[in-house]
């Protein structure tokens, strides 16, 4: 014998579950274990879905198999638990989470949906069970009721989707609507209105749990009213508890998976999800129960968030005996607007720009900055939760918070991140009404990218940095522009790690685990890991920079920075664009965590080049040809207020300041990553291309067109011998200028000796092969010019060349150049000819020989000497 039952009091979610079930299990009976609610009671009599048996029908000894619905509680199917104390096979069908009591079942199929009638409507669509418009009905009204007409956060997609289906199956809206919208009764309404009265509002750990307690006398289903409380008001979480005649009923609503009210409403015997949940129990004193009820809450919910979460570390502060005027030096060289005090390596208290700036109108610049310290400012302590520092923040007007151990300063939160976490609650809160692509950015964890987009090696490294990571102690970020090409959806070859804590070190341990070899570089307290890897009997190479999470500022416009140890956000924000300033926290707790500071996301989703701030280009005038080598590498457009950024710069005269390889490397970069003639025209659009140099103008566009086409159809010819196109483009710009001109050029951009050396006899090796060229076709000579020089000279050349002489050097690299003797020195030598003009013009006419298309073996060359030697 096999019954089908499910929870007392059976609501439409389980009754509807029943009946499918029965679908499943044919031969089974449906056996309720109490009553039903009321409306749910009308619609069973109004259309008599099924037949229901009643449990003294049922002979429990002979049951076989038991199969459960719309629940997983012991202490929710009554008296049919006396089952499971016997041989009887158990089928379970639930969407509650896990708890302690849990039914021990032989098979089960739980999935957390909003209804657990979304799940038997999608095995119905998998093993194509027809299902009658009365049972599709009956199935939505379980939906309907189970997410609130689909707009209760435990709803799904999935739920969604379900609905769908069952209206193509002729589901009945009218009859939905007809029994889930019921008006009030008298009794109901001043039930209502005593449970709106007595409403109590208890803030735990920061959210806001309400509580209400009302009698009602006669035993009546009172669920559909705390839909009706929760309507009313705006609460995270709402427990009403009713005294009937003998007993105390606790109905549970949430707004939010922190308060699992299943799991709180299991501790009184009852059950339910995060969102929904009852409990019955006998008569006891409402205060007592009160107490508990928020006794268990307390325990249960945790804060989201503590201050270690979101934290700014390590602190910039300043040393109690410090001037006022020396502290606001720093203030402007650091970019901040508070700071703590310390003494003696001990908190004391805080300073800020508005009381520095009021010290030194009144003449106190020479003053210790102690003194004026407030010292009583609010504090907290790392697992301080983060709703207890938003509320002191906002009734103390603080704008910074010192985070403390043992009086010693270990981080700090400002305004801004209180801004930014509430912002981030605010869309996690309503993320239900948000298109899909949006709920995912909100929630800001690109891990599923990171899987996809990442060599498999790579992302199991990192995977391990963050549990390193957790061990030392430190904050591990994936940072810069491999973050950037995750969020296009592009594979990247840059992986950058930045450390919260000593980079060094961490760079060390973490080799030892993934058998790497570390490069120190102490004084930028930076490391790089060399990495071999053996997958399918190749090896695979690869390195990981890792850096100290840093800070920089710059003593004058176009100097070099001073970098000093700072956190996370602060090394962010020393970089160029928005899109390059994202990070991805690599910690087990938060792996794939997106941190967006400053609105790269957004950025990079609007296609635009966006600096950070509106001295980016007066501190690192590079920025300027950077910003248009990313927006000609990724089709991005520089942002307005970013173009008269440039063009002020550009003004002021700031580009002449500029010296070091910084601009090298750029310039190299933006020939190499993007179409060199466009590029070079934006540099001449922003007045750049003339503080390179002032002989440069647009009429280098027309000759890098001829280099990119050159370098084009070179790459069609697939020669053996590499080269650097961007090499090749930096030698058109040099083209046209007089030789102590070039030695100018590439003495401002700071080009290595070897490179300067290496451009300035290529452009002199080209000039003079291109005077010295053969006015004739003639295949030895053009040989001879061309053997001697390398690929890079000749690609010059066809830039330069006249027709007849590129169809020369076209012949000479797809024909001639692998022409060579098989003789060699020694070869003659044996033939008794010794090295001197003829030895030279031997070698001559078999080349020639070779030239007209006679490819001669060795043994005819050798033979062709003894007849040329007579």
């Amino acid at each position: 014998m096999q019954i089908i039952t499910t929870h007392l009091n059976a609501d439409f979610d389980a009754l509807a579950c029943c009946m499918a079930a029965k679908k499943l299990y044919p031969e089974a009976d449906i056996v309720l274990p109490g009553s039903m609610e009321k409306r749910v009671k009308l619609f069973f009599e109004t259309f008599k879905p099924f037949e229901i048996k009643k449990l003294k029908e049922i002979d429990l000894d002979k049951v076989k198999t038991l199969i459960v619905v719309d629940t997983r509680s012991v202490h929710r199917i009554g008296e049919l638990a006396q089952l499971l104390k016997k041989p009887v096979k158990v089928h379970l069908y639930d969407h509650h989470p896990k708890t302690e009591d849990d039914i021990k079942a032989d098979f089960e199929i739980t999935e957390q949906v909003g209804a657990l009638a979304s799940l038997f409507t999608e095995i119905f669509r998998k093993k194509n069970i027809p299902i009658t418009p009365l049972e599709a009905t009956l199935l939505c009204l379980g939906i309907y009721e189970e997410t609130g007409c689909l707009v209760f956060p435990s709803t799904t997609e999935r739920d969604v989707l379900a609905v769908a289906y069952l209206l193509k199956r002729g589901a009945n809206l009218n009859i939905v609507s007809q029994f889930l919208k019921e008006e009030l009764s008298r009794e109901e309404v001043s039930l209502l209105n005593e449970l709106l009265n007595s409403l109590q509002e208890y803030l735990i750990n920061g959210i806001r749990v309400n509580i209400a307690h009302a009698v009602k006398e006669e035993p009546q289903d009172v669920s559909h009213i705390a839909h009706k409380v929760m309507d009313l008001i705006d609460t995270d979480a709402l427990f009403l508890i009713i005294e009937m005649e003998d007993k105390i009923l606790i109905i549970g609503r949430s707004n939010t998976p922190q308060v699992d009210v299943g799991s709180i409403l299991s501790e009184f015997g009852g059950g339910g999800h995060w969102a929904a949940g009852s409990a019955t129990l006998k008569e006891r004193p409402v205060n007592l129960l009160i107490d508990e009820l928020i006794k268990i809450i307390k325990q249960q919910v945790k804060p989201e968030k503590i201050a270690k979460d979101l934290m700014t570390t390590p602190v910039i502060s300043v040393q109690w005996d410090r001037t006022i005027k020396e502290v606001e030096d720093m203030m402007t060289k650091y970019g901040i607007n508070a700071m703590p005090v310390i003494k003696n390596n001990k908190y004391i208290g805080v300073i800020t720009r508005g009381v520095v700036e009021k010290a030194i109108f009144h003449g106190l610049k020479k003053s210790r900055v102690g003194d004026f310290a407030t010292t009583d400012a609010y504090t907290a302590e790392q697992d301080t939760p983060l709703w207890e520092i938003e509320k002191n923040m906002i009734e103390l007007n603080q704008r910074f918070v010192p985070i403390l151990k043992d009086d010693k300063v270990v981080g700090v939160i400002t305004r801004t991140d209180i801004l930014r976490n509430l912002y981030e609650e605010l869309i996690r809160k309503f993320k239900i009404s948000k298109p899909k692509e949006e709920i995912e950015e909100s929630k800001k964890n690109v891990a599923n990218l990171m899987k996809e987009f990442l060599p498999e090696e790579i992302y199991k490294i990192l995977l391990t940095a963050g549990s390193l990571a957790e061990e030392m102690g430190y904050g591990v970020y994936l940072v810069g522009g491999s973050i950037r090409d995750l969020l296009m959806r592009k594979p990247s070859p840059d992986i950058d790690i930045v450390v919260e804590g000593d980079g060094i070190a961490f760079a060390q341990e973490l080799s030892k685990i993934i058998n790497g070899k570390v490069i120190p570089h102490r004084r930028f307290g930076t490391a790089k890991i060399l990495i071999e890897i053996e997958k399918n009997g190749e090896v695979k190479r690869f390195s990981i920079d890792i850096a100290t999470a840093r800070t920089e500022y710059y003593e004058s416009p176009a100097a070099l920075p001073k970098v000093e140890t700072s956190s996370i956000k602060k090394d962010l924000y020393r970089r160029d664009f928005t899109i390059n300033a994202l990070a991805v926290k690599l910690n087990t707790k938060d792996f794939g965590l997106l941190l967006d500071f400053f609105g790269g996301q957004r950025d990079i989703k609007d296609k635009k080049i966006r600096v950070l701030h509106n001295l980016s280009f007066v501190e690192d005038p590079t920025r300027a040809i950077r910003a248009i080598r990313f927006s000609e590498k990724l089709g991005f457009k520089i942002s307005k207020h970013t173009e008269n950024l440039i063009k002020l710069a550009v003004k002021m005269s700031i580009f002449e300041k500029l010296k070091g390889p910084r601009l090298y490397e750029e310039l190299i970069l933006l020939l190499k990553e993007t179409l060199p003639h466009y590029s070079v025209k934006r540099l001449a659009d922003y007045g750049l291309l003339k503080t390179l140099h002032p002989s440069f103008d647009e009429k280098l566009f027309n000759e890098l067109v001829k280099a990119h086409e050159t370098v084009q159809g070179m790459e069609l010819l697939f020669l053996k011998e590499k080269y650097r196109k961007e090499f090749i483009y930096l030698m058109v710009l040099l083209w046209n200028l007089k030789s102590h001109e070039r030695e100018e050029f590439l003495k401002r951009i700071c080009a290595p000796e070897n490179v300067k050396k290496q451009l300035i006899e290529n452009i002199t090796s080209a000039e003079k092969a291109l005077q010295n060229f053969p006015s004739e076709e003639s295949f030895l000579e053009v040989y001879k010019l061309l053997s001697s020089l390398n690929i890079e000279t000749i690609i010059l050349m066809m830039i330069y060349a006249e027709e007849q002489q590129k169809r020369a050097i076209s012949i000479y690299l797809t024909k001639l150049k692998e022409i060579k003797p098989l003789l060699r020195g020694e070869d003659l030598k044996k033939l008794g000819i010794q090295p001197g003009p003829v030895y030279k013009k031997i070698f001559d006419e078999i080349l020639k020989e070779k030239l007209q298309g006679r490819l001669l073996s060795k043994e005819e060359e050798i033979e062709f000497v003894k007849k040329f030697g007579k």
